[in-house]
């Protein structure tokens, strides 16, 4: 049972207790954000190539039902068939009944987001069908039984010698290896006979692009490439807005993920696939089928206030950058998508009323939208579910009152300035070196940190008035 987003402040309570978890989540610095430093510091033409790819993302958006269509067609020209999912369990069923009218026993499946959405791993095993996850991140997690901490690096929250103590037990027969590049090599020969073995290979896709019906999938480790040639039938799972008009739309976005995800030029595969095996083709599958899953895309593309999170790469760069996610993890966040995006995205899949707490888990510093190679503005999506949440009551009662109060002093100024003063010279008051240890009612802020005292200064506008 995957954790429920509700839980978010115990999770996040036992994130900050767990000393293991927070040594795990210094090496985020190090890993990520150096790494997209780096990257981006060679590559003058960034801000350029942002400013295009955000235009790509919204012209797609604005002209979604075309590109479907060309998508469509251009895929079943080829001899594929494109299966459109309205919701969650319509795709779960699509996927199960196209394994079992194959024949299908065992499936090896390349790292797909969507399938974590729709919880399609359970599906398959509630249906007879082995699904074997072939990325070596979510191998490991499905030994372990766990839900991904990350959407790109999903066992990020795992230390190697976790790791070596489920490959002793699961693999059973070899000795314990400690060594990263042996964990690999040893997951490596497992898996080997798992793709020789597989009747379909299931697939995710990083963008899917109208003008060629093609599935752009990019890895690092090769294994999206023998999930889809090498069993008898492919099938791609794949949310309605990763549609791109162009190939050269898809390589300007492609130019962005990586350097934006890992801080490499491009990932070590990259791949397109197009269709069934032809006549003469050495390998790929008999049979090509494409899912395209909505479960509740329609409805944020209808909404203006959330329509932009749609242009989304996935590449995890507003994660990697979350002061949030740095102090609590993945898990936390209690669905498929964490940080940011899992903030903004979460209570448009799972619900407000089951997702409500995310978005107020936010510091809104703006980093995240900083960051994002194609402009998405998070922290305006985050107070968007901020207000809907007021509205419909979700929010704590005391933030309500307070926001109440707060709604009423600013609008009688005579009231509001004189009462700010005073709260301003208590606070001051209360101080010891500038700072202040201990505040009722914000125990949550002080017991971590200090509050820096107000500055005995007059206001701001008083003065740009004078």
């Amino acid at each position: 049972m995957r954790p429920q987003s509700h839980d978010f402040v115990a999770r996040a309570a036992a994130a900050l207790g767990d000393a293991r978890l927070q040594t795990v989540l210094r090496g985020i610095d190090a890993r990520f954000v150096a790494a997209r430093r780096r990257a981006l510091d060679d590559l003058p033409e960034y801000e350029a190539l942002r400013t295009r790819a955000a235009g790509i993302r919204a012209h797609v958006l604005d002209h979604l039902d075309l590109y479907l269509e060309r998508f469509i067609d251009r895929v079943e020209a080829a001899g594929g068939r494109v299966h459109l999912a309205e919701d969650a369990a319509a795709a779960r069923k699509v996927v199960v009944d196209l394994c079992r009218s194959a024949g299908v026993r065992t499936l090896t499946k390349s790292k797909s987001m969507v399938g974590e959405e729709i919880a399609i791993n359970e599906a398959l095993a509630d249906a007879g069908i082995t699904a074997v996850e072939t990325d070596l991140g979510e191998y490991i997690l499905q030994l372990a039984d766990e839900p991904p901490s990350h959407i790109v690096a999903p066992a990020f929250h795992k230390t190697k010698e976790e790791v070596a103590t489920l490959f002793a037990r699961f693999h059973g027969g070899t000795p314990r290896r400690e060594e990263g590049a042996d964990l690999v090599a040893e997951a490596r020969a497992v898996l080997r006979e798992r793709y020789f073995a597989a009747d379909a290979g299931l697939t995710g896709a990083n963008f899917l692009v109208a003008e060629t019906g093609q599935a752009v999938l990019v890895t690092n480790e090769g294994n999206g490439d023998l999930c889809q040639s090498l069993p008898r039938l492919h099938i791609v799972l794949a949310s309605i807005e990763k549609l791109v008009p162009t190939l050269e739309d898809a390589t300007t976005l492609l130019r962005l993920l990586a350097r934006s995800a890992t801080g490499q030029e491009i990932t070590a595969y990259t791949s397109f696939s197009l269709g069934p095996r032809r006549p003469g083709d050495a390998v790929g599958p008999a049979a090509f089928h494409v899912v395209l899953v909505d479960n509740g895309r329609t409805a944020m593309l209808a909404d203006p206030g959330l329509r932009p999170l749609l242009g989304c790469i996935r590449c995890g760069a507003c994660i990697n950058h979350c002061p949030v996610y740095a102090a609590v993890g993945g898990h936390a966040f209690g669905w498929v998508y964490p940080g940011p995006v899992g903030a903004a995205l979460n209570p448009a899949l799972a619900g407000l009323a089951e997702a409500h707490p995310l978005p107020a888990a936010s510091t809104l510093c703006g980093a995240c939208a900083e960051v994002c190679p194609v402009k998405i503005p998070l922290p305006d999506i985050l107070r968007h579910w901020r207000e809907k949440s007021h509205r419909a009551r979700l929010s704590p009662v005391g933030e309500r009152l307070g926001v109440r109060l707060w709604a009423w002093l600013a609008r009688h100024p005579r009231l509001y300035h004189p009462g700010l003063r005073l709260l301003a010279a208590g606070l001051r008051m209360m101080a010891r070196g500038g700072a202040i240890a201990r505040l009722p009612l914000l125990g949550g802020w002080t017991r971590r940190r200090d509050m820096p005292a107000p500055e005995p200064r007059r206001g701001r506008f008083r003065e740009r008035r004078e």
